[in-house]
């Protein structure tokens, strides 16, 4: 848990400025108050795990610094990233979230990460009692439905070389805060394929 009560304060201004750029709306003092009592710090340690498949994803994690791999391991014990994560992104197992079933995904942090944690319950209960986060939760599904959407056309219509430029910008980031074993699995591609095509970028 995060004890330093200014530091506690600067976590939750960031959340505060997401859900406002978020829903285009201004947050009372009242609903700023109710957000801090529905959401809990939380401090993770490099390569610790914050969800493991098969359990119950209980929380939502809004990230306020450190970054993450959402991944799924197949019968031969290959990793396959399906999600990255860095500051100001949300990290969970939506499904298993939503049902409480048993996560389908591992989700590792790759930095020393903190995050503020949100129940589904608590997070439907600031829906019903705050507009601002109702209207961001509505944006942040129509977001996610529409970067699914672009994911399995990558997946399916894109070579090689064109997923990595899709990815070098849109998230130049992902670039720069992530290995290259964790890019190329989220690309699809061997980290072979991968270091050839970075190679032939930076040559061009």
């Amino acid at each position: 848990m995060v004890k330093n009560p200014a530091k506690s304060q600067l976590m939750f201004d960031a959340l505060y400025t997401y859900i406002e750029n978020k829903s285009s709306m201004k947050l009372s003092d009242d609903e700023r108050k109710l957000v801090e009592e529905s959401f809990k710090p939380k401090k993770l340690r490099k390569r610790q795990y914050f969800l493991q498949e098969g359990d119950v994803c209980k929380y939502m994690g809004f990230v306020i610094k450190g970054s993450s791999r959402m991944f799924s391991v197949d019968q031969r014990g290959n990793e396959h990233v399906i999600r990255l994560g860095l500051e100001n992104w949300w990290i969970g197992d939506y499904e298993s979230y939503k049902l409480l079933t048993p996560a389908r995904f591992n989700i590792e942090v790759l930095e020393d990460t903190e995050l503020l944690l949100v129940t589904n319950e608590q997070m439907q209960q600031l829906m019903d009692r705050i507009p601002a986060v109702a209207a961001m939760v509505k944006a942040m599904d129509e977001r996610g439905a529409i970067a699914t959407q672009q994911r399995m056309h990558a997946a399916i219509s894109l070579t090689a070389e064109e997923r990595y430029e899709n990815l070098a910008k849109t998230y130049p980031m992902f670039l720069q805060r992530f290995p290259q074993n964790v890019i190329a699995s989220y690309l699809g591609i061997s980290a072979e394929t991968l270091s050839r095509i970075r190679k032939n970028a930076y040559q061009k």
